[in-house]
């Protein structure tokens, strides 16, 4: 019997991040590589954490950086489209390997402040998926209303955020929109949409929700810098290195009587950092 070859050791590739948003990939690859290239290869948004079909792909080329390792550059004037792009590398005329995650810097991520001259927000997060392969997180918003500050008011939730690409006008507010299924706690929301009003300054805004105000079920929060006739935007936390949200920024629930009864509120991040909240009815 023909003994089996030892599977390939996996390539592991380090990320740092730069202050204009961009990634480089350095990659430890040993031998002869051939004209080698970076692949992102980005996935259906619904399928699973680390498989799904292949919308589309973007090859970067990997040039030699030093002994042993490969080098390529992802600038934040190439786009990425939003989703989540899984990395391999082709080596040696092979076929593409997928990547696991080595060193990873973000540390200018969480700096960075964009200018958002050029209408939109572009963000790239590496990060390890559960089966603890390398893949890509990239939002692009276009314009976008990032939360600085989530605070508990009486009764409620203070927001603070600024926008970019975009201007606040008088006029501008803020809208809670039901859900009807659940995404992260709260379970099913009816129809509705509540308006609240914002406390703008340049490009930076605040309003309160009540949660007394709310059915039981969850509510996408949106904001509407130009009033009823300008863009749509939702708001979420995308500034940082934090590829999910959902588990790691945990906000505890307020307890408020509503005319649905005693009810739990707070607010939580989806799988896409978007910002929500989840309204929970108590047995009485």
């Amino acid at each position: 019997m023909t003994p089996t070859a030892p599977p390939a050791a996996p390539l592991r590739a380090d990320c740092i991040g730069d202050s204009a948003g961009g990634l480089t990939f350095d990659v430890a690859a040993r031998g002869n590589t051939g004209a080698a290239l970076l692949i992102l290869r980005r996935r259906d948004a619904d399928d699973a954490d680390d498989a799904g079909a292949v919308d589309e792909s973007v090859s970067l080329p990997l040039a030699p950086a030093a002994k042993g390792r490969l080098r390529a550059a992802l600038p934040s004037s190439v786009s990425l489209p939003e989703g989540r792009w899984d990395a391999y590398a082709r080596v040696s005329g092979g076929e593409p390997r997928r990547l696991v995650p080595g060193v990873t810097d973000l540390r200018s991520l969480a700096e960075r402040t964009p200018s958002g001259l050029l209408g939109h927000v572009a963000v790239r997060i590496p990060y390890a998926t559960r089966q603890g392969n390398l893949t890509v997180r990239s939002w692009l918003r276009a314009p976008h209303a990032e939360t600085v500050d989530l605070s508990p008011a009486d009764g409620g939730l203070t927001v603070r955020g600024r926008v970019y690409g975009t201007q606040l006008v008088p006029g501008a507010h803020a809208e809670l929109r039901a859900r009807p299924g659940a995404d992260g706690g709260g379970g099913g929301g009816g129809g509705g949409v509540h308006r609240l009003d914002v406390v703008a300054e340049r490009t930076e805004f605040g309003f309160t929700v009540p949660y007394d105000a709310l059915a039981p079920g969850v509510w996408d929060l949106w904001l509407r810098p130009a009033g009823d006739s300008g863009p749509v935007v939702r708001l979420a936390r995308l500034l940082d290195d934090v590829a999910d949200k959902h588990p790691v920024f945990i906000h505890p629930p307020a307890r408020v009587r509503t005319p649905h009864g005693v009810v739990e509120a707070g607010p939580f991040y989806t799988r896409d950092n978007d910002l929500s909240l989840a309204v929970t009815p108590l047995e009485s």
